[in-house]
């Protein structure tokens, strides 16, 4: 199976390229450094959610439907952001 890391940054690099944006632009959109934009890519960065939240935001995707793929469907343990709900009920998107 392969690494979260990879998973992940392969999605960024794939939704980055349908964008036809460059790593410079992705990253100044999402205010971070295009090394480290490329670290992510290349599976090398264990990122924060927080920076998750910035790139998806700047590649105009919610973090639902950023895992909301085959690729993320096989991590063990993986919640649904769908279906997060707090003790009211209340339902989390």
């Amino acid at each position: 199976m392969e690494d979260i890391r990879s998973r992940l940054g392969n999605r960024i690099r794939v939704l980055r390229k349908e964008l036809k944006l460059s790593q410079e632009a992705l990253a100044l959109k999402a205010g971070l450094d295009r090394t480290y934009v490329a670290s992510i890519e290349c599976g090398n960065r264990n990122v924060s959610i927080l920076n998750i939240e910035r790139i998806t935001a700047a590649l105009n995707i919610s973090l639902t439907d950023f895992f909301d793929t085959d690729e993320f469907a096989t991590i063990p343990n993986f919640i649904s952001l769908n279906k997060v709900a707090d003790k009211s009920g209340k339902k989390y998107k």
